[in-house]
């Protein structure tokens, strides 16, 4: 198993179509995405799989484990939440966000192995343990930071800004609480341990490079913890956020009615989102070429 080639490929392109269409199409029915979204996530989901079914994989259990997360406690969360939408409705520009870097790696990869599942293995091609290490990156920090957003909202703890550690209201960009850092470390541990899993399905190594690839279970929690820390250092300094008097609720966007507390009004949550998601993905990147 675990041999591309042209016939491979194909097979896997047609896999990615009908999974990524019905997959699509449930999560339109359940407001999990709008209809822009589609545009984006289907040719997404066959880039991912085209690469391999672990880069497939890991779209697949953040797509469906940060949907999970968003449903928790929803009630809550629309008194808190500004921007709050029935079942954390995503558009286009927010899957692009979530997916974008990663879909560029993988045609990368495709390119350069030819759909062939490979190992994390410097000593084989450094270029694609990069890259790989990259979408595992890419993956652990977008779900850290949805998780860690989700579930730490709900925390009984007051956050703290992570910039100064003074108590904020709830729904403050850069704030942080154990729980929620905790989320984003359990989050990478999820892909970490699915990118494994189907790693032993599909790919085949030498038996002391096989068994390295456990490390990516580790590689993927820190990367979750640390994407999580990086969108709270950017949330709280380059992004607005502001308490409306009026709507009694923390808001991004500066007005007559709103207290500023803290951050510039540079980037807005997407454009928070992509640049954590770069730095982890190039960190993990760079991990992976020293530890494989």
């Amino acid at each position: 198993m675990g041999h591309g080639g042209d016939g491979g490929i194909w097979i896997r392109a047609a896999v990615a179509v009908a999974a990524g269409g019905a997959i699509a199409a449930r999560a339109v029915r359940r407001k999990s995405v709008d209809f822009s979204a589609v545009f984006v996530g289907v040719p997404a989901m066959v880039a991912h799989t085209v690469a391999g079914y672990r880069f497939a994989g890991l779209l697949l259990v953040f797509f469906f484990t940060s949907s999970r997360v968003t449903r928790v406690g929803e009630a809550r969360k629309r008194a808190l939440d500004p921007e709050f939408k029935e079942g954390g409705q995503r558009n286009w520009k927010q899957v692009l966000s979530n997916s974008g870097i990663a879909s560029i790696l993988v045609v990368l990869i495709a390119l350069v192995t030819g759909g062939i599942d490979r190992c994390l293995d410097s000593k084989e091609s450094t270029l694609v343990t990069a890259l790989i290490g990259g979408v595992i990156g890419h993956y652990a920090c977008c779900n850290g930071d949805t998780w860690s957003s989700e579930l730490g909202i709900l925390s009984k703890a007051e956050p703290r800004i992570i910039t100064t550690f003074k108590r904020v209201r709830k729904g403050t960009n850069g704030g942080v609480t154990i729980d929620g850092l905790l989320a984003a470390a359990t989050a990478g541990f999820t892909i970490g341990l699915a990118f494994v899993l189907i790693g032993f399905l599909t790919t085949q190594c030498a038996s002391d490079i096989f068994w390295r690839q456990l490390l990516v279970i580790p590689l993927a929690t820190a990367a979750g913890l640390c994407g999580s820390l990086i969108d709270s250092i950017l949330g709280a300094t380059v992004q607005y956020s502001g308490f409306c008097s009026v709507r009694k609720k923390v808001v991004g966007v500066d007005g007559p009615t709103v207290t500023r507390i803290s951050g510039m009004n540079i980037l807005d949550n997407n454009g928070v989102n992509v640049l954590s998601v770069f730095l982890t993905t190039v960190l993990t990147a760079v991990a992976c070429t020293y530890i494989f």
